[in-house]
């Protein structure tokens, strides 16, 4: 019985291009919470098909960790949701996980043309492990690789799909839309991508022991640029963290992924603060 872990995203949900449907402040949310449980449960249904013993974990992944419908998703799984928690968007990781998901994820900050675009938030401007530019796809996919866990498939828009491909080339990937701009795509009819999901997903786990983790071997130096230099000021005072010169990237070396992973945590949760 193979045990695989599900991170789902919003931007990267079939249809989805716009900040107001990803937003629980903005109207039309709702319906993009509609559509990424819509999607996860495609990809349940391909996974079940190709593997029916699968046990299945689902990690609610995007901003509250709160949007999945747990009423409307395939009573097969078992959802992780709410924040905060160890290991973040992979909340349910461990070393039993035999495959990891990728479910709507988006490009990382700076990338373009791509919808969405950002890197854990708009606090953070980029991100580099051992001087690699990394978003979260390759964030999660690094730490999976710690725990030895390979990503076996992403879906998202093509720079999504085309990030994942330069970091883990045998993984499948899908992509439901083609990026035109931070907030435009040319978009598959959401039944249409359900149904490309599901068989991507089937085909994602015949093909799991071809698929190797994605390593970073410890120590890891890790260094992020910061939108406000007052973030900067406070991520001074974790033990660790240096400003890097220039006002706005702080370094940290970690022992592991997973404890640089929860130094991008951290620092993600200062920008939030407003200074008193």
């Amino acid at each position: 019985m193979p045990k695989i872990l599900i991170s789902a995203d919003l931007e990267g949900v079939s249809g989805v291009v716009h900040p107001v449907e990803t937003n629980p402040e903005r109207y039309d949310y709702e319906r993009g919470r509609a559509l990424m449980t819509a999607d996860v449960n495609a990809v349940v249904a391909g996974v079940l098909e190709a593997e029916p013993t699968a046990d299945i974990v689902v990690a609610d992944a995007h901003g509250t960790f709160r949007n999945l419908l747990p009423e409307d998703l395939d009573p097969r799984v078992r959802l992780i949701r709410g924040k905060p928690r160890p290991l973040g968007m992979l909340g349910g990781l461990d070393s039993d996980v035999d495959g990891l998901l990728f479910v709507g994820y988006h490009a990382r900050a700076g990338a373009g043309p791509a919808v969405l675009a950002h890197t854990k938030s708009d606090v953070v401007l980029g991100l580099r492990l051992d001087g690699r530019e990394l978003g979260e796809i390759g964030l999660n996919a690094a730490l999976a690789g710690q725990y030895g866990v390979p990503v076996l498939l992403l879906s998202g828009d093509d720079a999504a799909c085309a990030e994942l491909s330069e970091l883990v080339p045998e993984a499948t990937t899908i992509a439901v839309k083609r990026a035109l701009g931070q907030a435009a795509a040319e978009i598959l009819h959401p039944a249409v991508a359900r149904e490309r999901l599901r068989r991507a997903a089937a085909t994602a786990m015949t093909r799991r022991a071809e698929i190797p983790p994605y390593r970073l071997d410890g120590p890891v130096t890790l260094e992020v640029d910061l939108y406000s230099p007052t973030t900067v000021d406070a991520a001074t005072l974790i033990p660790g963290v240096a400003r890097a010169a220039g006002a706005r990237t702080v370094t940290f070396t970690g022992r592991d992924v997973a404890e640089a992973y929860d130094i991008v945590q951290l620092l993600v949760l200062l920008g939030q603060v407003k200074p008193g």
